[in-house]
Formats: C-alpha cells, structure tokens, sequence
C-alpha cells in the first residue's frame, strides 16, 4: 500500500509551534498550491491543504518559513474522526510532513538565517588508490546487447 504526497506552494497564515503534554513539537499549517488547469476566462483556482509537523520537523519550519513563504512538503495523508462543538460527527483529512524543503529565493522566504544547502551535503568519501582497486572497472559496451 502506498500514500504519499508532495505538495508544493504558499503557507497561509503564520505557522505556531505548539507542544503537546507529553512535551512533542507540533505544528499545523496550511499549504495553498494552484491548480495545474485554468478554465478558459475564470481565474488560477488554488487548494489549500492542511498540514501537521511533528517533532523537529515542526520546530524547522517554525523557525524558518513565514506566512506566503514557499515550501515543497513530503508526507502521507492522514484522516481522523472527532466531534464539533456542536456535537456533530466529523472527518478531518491533513497531511502529515515527513520531509520539508526550500523552494524559491532566499529573499522570499524573508529569512537571511537559514541555513544554506551546504549545511546539509555530506562530503563524497574520498578513496585511496588501494581502496578504489577493490572495485571492479565497468565497461560500457552496448554494441552487443543480448536481445
């Protein structure tokens, strides 16, 4: 089975970073990401979907994405029943964001301390010329394919 999402787009209001009882992070936002068509003579329609961050994910986007910021968000779809204020039985459907990402310029997302891309990037491992003779050289010859 498989549920994943990625969404790209525009936080909708300013994000609050919450913490729960138990002392977890936890962050709702919402992700406004235009439609792919545009009916001939109507304007762009946008959806604007529901989000929930756990942990650090949550305290990384609160600490650096802003309301109207771009964000490109990975994660699963989440449902869950509750009852209103009213009494009346209801269903919310949200994303939960495994993984979030820059998206834009830094001078949209408004913040001149975010880390740079470099932060992140781990050095390529460097080998010996003892170690690299433990691999096996691979030879490009697609002249005699096999069908």
């Amino acid at each position: 089975m498989i549920n994943m999402v990625a969404l790209m787009g525009r936080l909708t209001y300013e994000p609050e970073l919450r913490t729960t009882q138990s002392g977890l992070s936890v962050l709702s936002f919402q992700v406004a990401c235009d439609r792919s068509y545009q009916a001939s003579g109507q304007e762009r329609q946008a959806d604007f979907i529901d989000c929930v961050a756990w942990r650090q994910t949550a305290e990384f986007i609160s600490r650096y994405f802003h309301k109207g910021s771009m964000i490109a968000v990975e994660g699963s779809i989440q449902t869950r029943n509750y009852t209103d204020k009213n009494g009346n039985n209801r269903k919310a459907v949200e994303v939960v964001a495994n993984n979030v990402s820059f998206c834009g310029s830094k001078a949209e997302t408004g913040s001149t301390s975010a880390p740079s891309q470099e932060q992140y990037n781990q050095p390529a491992p460097s080998y010996s010329s003892a170690e690299s003779s433990d691999f096996e050289e691979i030879i490009d010859d697609d002249d005699d394919l096999p069908f």
